[in-house]
Formats: structure tokens, sequence, C-alpha cells
């Protein structure tokens, strides 16, 4: 590199890490602003960034490499990532596929000769119900066909020939609106659980949730009030309430809606919780493949701190200072999972940490933090609102309240459905256009497959507990391609920190390959129903103790179906 560019580089890079702060929690701001600006993170550049921030090359290196939107390699001004999960598969996205490879002239993984396009695939963007979906940087696409392929691109090369960094390309094709039914959501004024909040004593307020019996929605059902009550209880100058908005499960879009339609009602739970725990900062971790939202969510955070609702003695109450900022990620699932979004926060790889300590404990910057899932806030500020009894009087007495589902697949009316837990899946299929399904995904890719004698099981976390994906399987559907195409998600998703998780879905994978040619022996369907059950009690975090269960419950509920299947094709091949 010339003199004159190494100073020139060296001097942006240096306004850019004095601009977002030279602390390794900076880094991956650092880092997405340099792959955006330039399409590509060098060797040099990374030199530069460690010795402004004070680490090793290597550690920039291990991160940047880390994250699929940060990619070191370098990438065309418009990167087209098609979903390949699975209700964008349902949806045909292959053909969507070839019609983009057709029409840029490049594969998968490819960039064109002009600069202008790389095609690669992402891992469900959270438009399950719209699919095929499709990324162009940060911009999401809905519905796409291949007829509409060829004016996305052109519009793409009409910005890419005014050399406009501004410019990226054409008005996404995307709905922000996603609701199967009236929500409750809708007819709570955001602010009225805050002020009611506000009025009470910290311990009052999580007696309140604690009455309620709310559990966290983002799947794992862990009581809301003990989570805010282990925080509270720790002695600190310093506390944290992160909300968890890295929406990555197949099949689950219903935060993307939340966020979109509700964000007050969101940053108002956000905003009890700091009050009930001591803190003093909040942050959204907003998924990088749902960075559209980020413009809307800063500016309801202007309004609310221009209406005294964040920032300083909030709603009034003196001494309560508590504020809120946005921080995006750069595409890793293993980052839904808390401790890994933690590590991802402090500038380091979204690989999950040991526990105990808990980040009730131990969290973000080594303080007491409470992660929450985007719903849960939502909805925790609704039992301020109306009541603990009212909430109460929905779903069960284990499972209370009301819940939001993401129904995507083979339904005649997907999007997103409000429904007390406890509601049958034969009743939920039948409000939702899929009353013929031979199947259900319920919990998205790391969840449970059950088959139609099963319908009527009860959606609750003392039967099938869920996040809230509910994918639709219709009675043509090859459930072993299902399976395969889950187990590739989580053989790209594993962060490969443990080793059951690591290696054992790349083996499952393999597995089903077989499958697809050759019936498996009952001893080969024992070991690998082994080495399911191997996972789900040695893996170090949810990734690699769920990964398994889809697959095995397919096998169990359609094992007959898929052997009939591969020995029709292993008689084939040998048919003189």
């Amino acid at each position: 590199m010339p003199l004159t560019d190494r100073k020139r580089l060296t001097s942006e890079v240096a306004a850019l890490v004095g601009g977002l702060g030279a602390e390794r929690a900076a880094l991956l701001p650092i880092l997405q602003e340099v792959k955006r600006r330039s399409g590509a993170i060098d060797d040099e550049t990374m030199q530069l960034i460690a010795d402004l921030i004070g680490i090793h090359p290597v550690e920039v290196y291990s991160v940047a490499t880390f994250y699929a939107f940060l990619d070191p390699s370098p990438q065309g001004a418009f990167t087209l990532r098609l979903c390949r999960t699975i209700s964008c598969d349902l949806a045909g996205k292959d053909a969507v596929a070839q019609a983009l490879e057709s029409e840029l002239g490049v594969a998968f993984g490819q960039t064109t000769d002009d600069g202008c396009f790389t095609l690669g695939w992402a891992n469900c963007i959270g438009m399950c119900d719209q699919g095929p979906a499709l990324l162009v940087n940060d911009q999401a696409y809905a519905r796409v066909t291949p007829e509409t392929v060829p004016e996305i691109v052109a519009q793409c090369r009409r910005a890419f020939a005014r050399e406009s960094k501004d410019d990226r390309g054409p008005v996404p094709a995307r709905s922000a609106r996603s609701r199967g039914n009236a929500l409750t959501f809708a007819a709570i004024h955001a602010d009225e659980g805050l002020a009611t909040a506000l009025a009470l004593s910290r311990p009052d307020i999580i007696d309140t949730v604690t009455a309620s019996g709310m559990k966290g929605r983002g799947g794992a059902g862990f009581p809301t009030s003990m989570k805010w009550n282990l925080a509270g209880a720790e002695k600190a100058s310093l506390k944290y309430v992160i909300c968890n908005a890295d929406e990555g499960e197949p099949g689950t879009f219903k935060d993307r809606m939340i966020l979109s339609e509700f964000p007050d009602l969101v940053l108002a739970g956000m905003t009890i919780a700091g009050r009930a725990i001591g803190a003093t900062f909040g942050i959204v971790y907003l998924r990088g493949e749902y960075a559209y939202l980020r413009p809307a969510l800063d500016a309801a955070l202007e309004r609310r701190r221009d209406a005294g609702l964040l920032g300083k003695d909030v709603g009034g109450v003196p001494g309560f200072d508590f504020d809120v900022s946005v921080a995006l990620g750069a595409g890793a699932y293993i980052c839904g999972e808390e401790t890994a979004l933690i590590e991802s926060l402090e500038g380091f790889r979204g690989e999950p940490r040991d526990r105990p300590p808990f980040p009730v404990i131990r969290g973000f910057n080594g303080r007491p933090t409470v992660v929450n899932n985007v719903e849960t806030l939502a909805s925790a500020a609704c039992i301020f609102a109306r009541g603990a009894d009212w909430f109460r009087s929905f779903g069960t007495d284990r499972s209370t309240g009301f819940k939001l589902f993401s129904v995507s697949g083979d339904c005649t009316t997907p999007g997103v459905y409000e429904f007390p837990f406890g509601i049958t899946v034969a009743e939920l299929l039948e409000r939702t256009g899929g009353a013929d399904a031979a199947a259900v995904q319920i919990g998205g890719a790391s969840g449970l497959c059950i088959a139609r004698k099963d319908f009527d099981r009860q959606v609750a976390f003392e039967d099938i507990p869920t996040g809230g994906s509910i994918i639709v399987f219709g009675p043509e559907r090859d459930m072993l391609a299902v399976a395969e195409n889950f187990l590739e998600f989580f053989s790209d998703e594993s962060c490969g920190q443990c080793t059951p998780c690591r290696l054992g879905n790349g083996k499952l994978l393999a597995a089903a390959g077989r499958m697809r040619g050759e019936a498996l022996s009952p001893e080969d369907l024992t070991t690998l129903r082994e080495l399911g059950g191997t996972m789900q009690v040695a893996s170090k975090c949810g990734l690699g103790q769920t990964s398994s269960i889809a697959f095995l419950s397919i096998l169990e509920h359609f094992g007959d179906d898929i052997a009939k299947r591969a020995n029709k094709n292993q008689s084939a091949r040998v048919r003189p």
C-alpha cells in the first residue's frame, strides 16, 4: 500500500475508533462500520483497530470471522442473502435461488466481476410468514418470486451506477404488519403500566410480576419475577437490563412485529425492569437481520427521552435514572443464548459462558444483568396496566397469560396470532388455516415435531413448551427433507465450542443424508438416538441441547415412511 493510502487509512480508522470508543465493547460496531464503508476488512485494518483498542490482531480476526455479517473477505456493493431455512424453503426459495444465479451470472458464494453484487445464503431472516425472503444489504424483501428478481437487481444496478453510498437500492417490498388476529398489545397504552409501576416500591413491582405467574416468553419458561428478584438482591452500583431481540429461531417472527408496531411497550417494560432491579442502563440487542428496524427504535428512544420517560428522574421519580441504547448484532444465531449475547456486547465471539455465575449475578461487564425477551418485556408493561389477576385470567395455572405465536408453512393464513396458553394444537391449526396438516413443528428448529395423532396436546409449559414458533407441514411434505434443513441450520450455526454439538450435528446430518438412499438398520437408529441423547445432556448451551429434538421426533413419527421411500430408492438403483 502506498504511503499516502496508508496514512489515509490510519486517519480514517483512528477517527472511527475515536467516535465509537477505544474499548473492547466497541469492537463489533467498529468492524460493522468498516465493513459497511469498504465491503471488506483487510489485515492492515485489523492491525490498526487492534493497536487502537489495545488487543492482539488475532482477537480482531477471531471476532470478524465468527459473525456472518462481518466476513472480512471482499464483497460487492450489494450483498444479497436469500433465506434458506424451512419456511422459505416451503415457500419456493429454490426457484428464487435459480433466478438470482441466472440474473447475476454468478453462483452462491460468488461476487460479480463489476463488484456490484455478492450472492449468498442467510439463515432465517425473520420473514417466515412472507417467504421467500431476501436481504439486500440491511433491507428485507418479502414474498420474492423469480419474476420480481430482475427488478430488484435492476434497481440495485441503477443505485450502483450513481455511486451513492447513501442510496442502497430499491425500496424493500416487505410488510411491517403481520397479524392473524387482534392483539392485546394494541389495546394497551404503552405508558399506562409504567406509571403504575413507578408509583410502587421496587419489592412491590417484583411482587406484582410474581402474582401474575408470568414466565419468560423466549421459550425457556424461567419465571420472570425470580430473575428480577435475583438481580435486584445483588449489591452493585451498576446494573443492566438487556432486551434480547436476537430472534433467530427458524419460524419465529413475532418479535419483529412487536418491535415494528409496539416499540414503546417494550421500552416501557425495560424501564419497569430497570426500576425493579435498580438498573441504570438498558440495551436492546437487535439482530443484524433486523437492522432496518433500528431507525424507528432510535426515534422511539428520542421521543421517550423528550417526554421524560428515559434519562434522569424518569417519570418524575427523583433519583431514578435509566436510559436505553440499541446494539446491533452481526449474524449469529447462537447470540440468542443470553451469555453468548453478553459476550457479543462485550466485543467477543458469541460463545456461551460457563454457568454459574449466571448473568443476574455476573453479566454484562461483570455486573448484575437481567436479560429478557422482547415479548416478555412488552407483557410486563401490560401486567402493570391491567393487573396481575387480569393476566392470570388467561392461560393455565402453570402457564399463565396470553402468548404470541408465529405461524408459517402449509396454512392458508400465516402470521402473528395471540392465543392463551393451553390451546390445543388442533384448535390452533383450525384458527390459522392448517387443519389438514400432517405434522407441526412447535418451538422452531430446536422444538418438537408432532404428528396428527398428538394434535390434542396443549401448547403450554406443562405439555409442549414453545417460544412461539409454529411451522405447519401438509400431507405431501417430505419430512426427511425437513429434518435435513434443520440439521443443516444447526451444523452451520453451532459456535463449535463444545464437542457434542460441533460433531454431533454433523453426524446427524450425514445420517439423514444416508437415509435418503438406504434404510438404516435398527442398530444404526439406536446409535442415532443415543447420540441425540448425549447431545442433549452434554452440550454446553441450548443449541446443542435441543438441536437433535426435531430430527429424533421426525424419526419417531415418520420413520416408517422414510424407510419405505429409502427402500424404493434402493430398489430402483439395483434394478437391472
